[in-house]
């Protein structure tokens, strides 16, 4: 048992050295593109689904697929304080095609992105930013479903609107469609997940993260 105890010193002292050194690197600017999780054929990934494209930026930009969870903390972390960045320098000068794809980890997922949905395809991006600046509110509480409706209504979704809107099956079954086939393809394992040039990288990207990997892809 000493033994063991000591083994476990020895690996936290490990661990503490290899987090300082990447602190270290970190604050010297030196952030490095993290390795991919495996490889994609990116045109098997950016066929169309069955639900419209959720896209933002130039069609010629360079595709950054993220797949993420209403219900992810990750995801919304994501979604508050390293997408408006990539926004602003990659998805605004026509650099970069982002593409959100709805992964329903739960029922309340698809209930969430089922309603995102329906203010209009056209409008669900900025639903699916609602809920995640919302997410505290209506994803972590024993009865979800009046907090959730309540956080929509900026939209001008009404309650009685939400209600039908939930009862739309079809939709419901293509949200969980896109989940599926991520799955099947790109072996999804968590959220959020990236698919970049090929790549597929689970997990929060930073968003040095983020110019390492894209830098060398997009037009100057």
């Amino acid at each position: 048992m000493a033994f063991a105890f000591l083994r476990r010193l020895a690996v936290a002292a490990v661990l503490s050295a290899a987090a300082l050194a990447a602190h270290g690197a970190l604050a010297a600017g030196a952030a490095t593109a993290p390795e991919p999780d495996r490889t994609i054929d990116m045109a098997t990934v950016l066929k169309p689904g069955p639900l419209p494209e959720l896209a933002m930026g130039d069609a010629s930009g360079v595709p950054v697929v993220e797949y993420g969870s209403l219900t992810c903390p990750h995801c919304a972390t994501f979604s508050r304080e390293v997408f408006p960045a990539l926004k602003k320098d990659y998805v605004d000068p026509g650099k970069v095609r982002f593409i959100f794809r709805e992964f329903a980890r739960n029922p309340l997922d698809v209930a969430a992105f089922v309603l995102a949905r329906c203010v209009g395809d056209d409008k669900a991006f900025a639903a699916i930013e609602l809920l995640f600046n919302e997410q505290d509110k209506w994803a972590f509480v024993d009865k979800p479903l009046e907090p959730l409706i309540a956080a929509m209504r900026p939209t001008g979704l009404t309650k009685d609107q939400a209600m039908t809107c939930l009862k739309d099956q079809a939709k419901a079954d293509a949200v969980v469609a896109i989940g599926k086939r991520a799955t099947e393809e790109i072996k999804m394992n968590g959220t959020p997940t990236f698919v970049i040039d090929g790549k597929v990288y689970g997990g929060e990207l930073t968003i040095d993260q983020l110019r390492a990997i894209l830098d060398p892809l997009v037009k100057k």
